[in-house]
């Protein structure tokens, strides 16, 4: 096993770099834009973020593995356990960082035999970094965080979103509807890996949508660290890593995870 300190001082560095490069290319007004599969909105400043990562950890870990949204998107990287495998989202929150909003974030995660060790999630406008390293604890900015201890959902925030292909809304609106009535309220931030860092460190109760592993791989480990519970309200399929699998993700505080997993089942029709 690699030196998981080192991996994840070399990833901390590296997301801050990359944050640095969005952030600039951001406030300078430089923003170039086209769309992938017609929907989903991609920027410069996300092809540029993603190239300067993948190229610097090809340097130092040649032999290692990559899936990255914007240059590597292969998913069957995920499923190939025998190499390690590093995860990257240059920027989770696009059309947030293309309108202005400042909830941004450099996702980057390392993972060996199919699960994460190490996870960095940067938010270049807020300058936080959240940082786990497995067994070790989670850090915001090298202080150590700690899920809310939400104990109802009834008292719970929560956070989720929605896909960019509006076709087959209808589970989701199920499930928007039932927690809604359920728990406190809602806040939709518009990026998957700040509202699982959120979860992490007490800003918010409970996270579920479905995601790619990009979105989640590193946030889901700093919530791990931090306490919450992370699993799935449906199965995971036989052979693929939960660490790795986004469909029908729950991740909370552990009080309210059982409880609303019940709901968003219920909601899904899955019994």
């Amino acid at each position: 096993m690699a030196d998981l300190a080192e991996i994840a001082d070399f990833t901390e560095q590296l997301a801050q770099k990359a944050g640095e490069l969005i952030r600039h290319e951001r406030e300078q007004n430089i923003l170039r834009t086209d769309y992938k599969q017609q929907t989903e909105l991609v920027t410069h400043a996300d092809v540029m973020a993603d190239e300067m990562i993948t190229a610097a950890i090809r340097e130092r870990f040649p032999e290692h593995r990559i899936l990255s949204e914007e240059t590597m998107p292969d998913l069957q990287q995920a499923e190939q356990l025998d190499t390690p495998l590093w995860i990257i989202d240059p920027i989770d929150g696009t059309v947030n960082y293309a309108y202005g909003h400042p909830q941004v974030a450099v996702s980057i995660a390392y993972a060996e035999k199919g699960r994460v060790q190490v996870g960095v999630v940067h938010a270049p406008f807020s300058r936080e970094t959240f940082r786990a390293v497995r067994g070790e604890g989670s850090t915001l900015n090298g202080e150590a965080i700690r899920h809310s201890g939400a104990t109802v959902p009834r008292q719970s925030l929560f956070a989720t979103g929605f896909p960019y292909h509006k076709d087959g809304l209808e589970p989701l609106v199920n499930r928007l509807n039932a927690m809604i009535h359920q728990c406190r309220d809602l806040r939709r931030i518009g990026s998957a890996a700040l509202d699982i860092c959120w979860v992490a460190c007490g800003r918010l109760d409970i996270y579920y949508e479905n995601v790619s592993p990009w979105d989640f791989a590193a946030a889901r480990l700093i919530a791990l660290e931090a306490g919450a519970t992370a699993g799935h309200f449906s199965e995971v399929p036989d052979g693929m890593p939960a660490d790795l699998w986004g469909r029908d993700i729950l991740i909370s505080a552990p009080a309210v995870w059982e409880p609303v997993r019940e709901i968003l089942r219920k909601a899904s029709g899955y019994y």
